[in-house]
Order: C-alpha cells, then sequence, then structure tokens
C-alpha cells in the first residue's frame, strides 16, 4: 500500500492529473470513477489503483492500494469512488475519421468547456458521428474533467486535433474527400434543416462565448461550404454550444435514417 504523497509514483499520477504537458509528452492520462475505468480498452490499461476502502469488485489482478488520504490527494473529485487508472492515449490519423458518403464529422474550434467537450463526445457518438477534429486551442480533450464527461465516449469516438493554424489546411482535405462543410452561425446564410446530409458532412462549432472566427467561416464559404443557422424564437441569443451540436448531428441522423 502507498501511503506517501512523497511518494515518486504518487507525484506522477499528480503530475499526469494537472499538467497537460505532461499527458501530452508521455502519452497517457488519468480515467477515474468506476464507470469510466470499466470502459478503458484492455490494451490501453496502463497502471490501475483502488483506495484501501474500495467495496466494489475490483477490475483485473494487477492494482496498486493506495491509502485513503493519499486517493484523496491524488483524486480530481471532491468525493472519490476509489478508483483511477492510467490509460495510454489513443492515436488517430485523418483517414480513420473518413467513411465515405456515411462520414458525419464534428470539427470544435477554441471550445474550452470540460462538459461541453464531454457532451459533445457523448451526442457524437449516440448520433452516428464518424470522428472529431479540434483545434489546438481547445481544451484538453485528456483532462480528468473532459475525460469523466464523456462517459467512455472518448474511448470509442476516433478524433484527431489540428497543429496551430490548421484549420485552413483540415478544409482542403475534407473538400478533397468529398464531405460538405456546414458552419454553424447565428448569420447563417441558411437554416439548418435546408441542406441536405445524406452524403458526407461537417459541422463546425465555435467557442462558447464569440462563436466561430470570421475567418473560418469565410475559409468555409471559400472552399464551397456553407454557414447554416438554427432559428430562434424569443429574446433567445444563442444556444449552448453542445445543444447546438446536438441539433445539427441530430438533424443529419435524421434525414439519413429516413
Amino acid at each position: 500500500m502507498l501511503t506517501s504523497i512523497s511518494n515518486s509514483r504518487i507525484k506522477h499520477l499528480i503530475s499526469l492529473r494537472d499538467k497537460a504537458k505532461v499527458r501530452r509528452e508521455e502519452g497517457l492520462f488519468i480515467a477515474e470513477g468506476i464507470r469510466i475505468v470499466r470502459e478503458v480498452p484492455t490494451e490501453d490499461l496502463q497502471e490501475l489503483y483502488y483506495s484501501e476502502d474500495f467495496s466494489d469488485d475490483r477490475i483485473g489482478s494487477r492494482y496498486e492500494i493506495l491509502s485513503t488520504d493519499v486517493f484523496k490527494k491524488v483524486s480530481d473529485v471532491g468525493t472519490p469512488q476509489g478508483v483511477l487508472a492510467v490509460v495510454r492515449q489513443k492515436k488517430y490519423s485523418f483517414t480513420d475519421l473518413i467513411k465515405g458518403k456515411d462520414t458525419m464529422l464534428l470539427i470544435l474550434e477554441n471550445i474550452q468547456d470540460p462538459g461541453n467537450m464531454g457532451t459533445m463526445f457523448r451526442t457524437a457518438e449516440a448520433a452516428g458521428c464518424t470522428g472529431i477534429i479540434m483545434t489546438d486551442d481547445c481544451v484538453d480533450v485528456y483532462s480528468p474533467k473532459v475525460v469523466r464527461a464523456t462517459m467512455g465516449a472518448v474511448f470509442r469516438v476516433p478524433f484527431i486535433i489540428l497543429e496551430k493554424d490548421g484549420m485552413q489546411h483540415c478544409l482542403e482535405k475534407l473538400k478533397d474527400s468529398n464531405v460538405a462543410v456546414n458552419a454553424a452561425a447565428l448569420q447563417g446564410s441558411v437554416p439548418y434543416t435546408e441542406p441536405d446530409y445524406n452524403g458526407g458532412c461537417a459541422f463546425i462549432i465555435g467557442n462558447e462565448g464569440n462563436g466561430l472566427k470570421e475567418q473560418t467561416i469565410s475559409a468555409v464559404e471559400d472552399k464551397g461550404g456553407r454557414a447554416v443557422r438554427i432559428p430562434m424564437a424569443g429574446k433567445t441569443e444563442s444556444l449552448n454550444a453542445a445543444v447546438s451540436a446536438a441539433v445539427l448531428m441530430y438533424e443529419a441522423a435524421r434525414q439519413r435514417n429516413k
């Protein structure tokens, strides 16, 4: 049993929890909680830790026990469930996301809220999305809060993170792959229900407070895509980013399931 926070393994766990740079350099991240740990693919599970007072069935035979106090120091939640895992990050390529006419992509620009990011992963999986593309300034998908919010979808939905200023190149590759790009914008040229989403398609969602960058919308239109709007009644000015993503993806799913 590990009983000291000065232990090198405990320090490593805390670094993985707190530092995106460490996660990127080591290609590892932490998954915490009973449900999420059970979702971890066996081949990606690197280390497993339980609190000494964990009372549920333990997964696997190779694990380390932490004292209750040490586990609380390592945990990212106020009331720990007593189990966490160190997991190897997935590596996907652009082609992993492209599925011909069945392609449906969610492209995220500067999304900052962990809850929104996690919700969009879950919704993307449920709506039949074939992958997610993120700009490099989005919240770290491997942060504990995002991983927890995905409820396991982070293990099942392929995704890539663009290099800095990589949106233009991404849009060019999507055009070459016959994927029609739709940028969600308040001043979109057409209602979101008007386009035909039965071929390969992608939806771009922007930052929670500022929406999509003007240059992104212009780049989409310059490459044959379009800006689409979600009509709103009353005095509501905009929808939550995750809600907007859900509306758009489920419209595509509805059309495809006719």
